[in-house]
């Protein structure tokens, strides 16, 4: 009998929770935290800090139309967040966005929690997820390959948009 061994780390246990307005310092902190590399990947730019303006629309959301998921690791700490925002002109999409510290990349956080915001997002009648990300961000695609039944991509501007078809719970 042949065992095929994942040679990946356990995934971590993790806490997870609806961001709240009072999460903004955390936030704050938490972008301080991450590499240049995982800042850039996120917001396909430099971002030395979220101004306050941007604190509390990153943490002030209705919890249907923007919604936004936190995870914490044993200790407390904030690892991962996660979040969509329904488009206006067609409420059945929404964008996502994610990130994960750096020490928890590819052991399987972001899927977790992807997973939990798409959940949220079926619930609220939300069918596909959008993102535009950089054409080398591999764990973006991957993940949006383990949430999507169908995935539509293509390039432009030198980034690669992402649309994809929400699993069936």
């Amino acid at each position: 009998m042949w065992v095929l061994l994942d040679r990946r780390p356990p995934a971590p246990a993790l806490h997870i929770r609806d961001i709240r307005a009072d999460d903004k310092q955390l936030l704050a902190e938490g972008l301080s935290h991450l590499s240049p590399a995982s800042v850039h990947a996120r917001f396909l730019a430099a971002k030395p800090r979220l101004t306050s303006r941007e604190l509390r629309y990153l943490t002030e959301v209705d919890g249907r139309d923007h919604v936004a998921l936190i995870a914490f690791d044993t200790d407390g700490d904030l690892v991962a967040v996660a979040r969509y925002v329904r488009h206006l002109e067609d409420p059945t999409t929404a964008e996502v966005g994610l990130v994960v510290c750096d020490r928890l990349q590819g052991q399987g956080v972001g899927t977790r929690l992807g997973l939990h915001l798409a959940d949220r997002a079926r619930r609220n009648g939300i069918e596909h997820f959008s993102a535009i990300i950089l054409p080398e961000n591999q764990a973006a695609l991957r993940l949006f390959t383990r949430i999507s039944a169908r995935l539509h991509t293509a390039f432009h501007d030198g980034v690669r948009e992402l649309v994809g078809d929400l699993l069936a719970a």
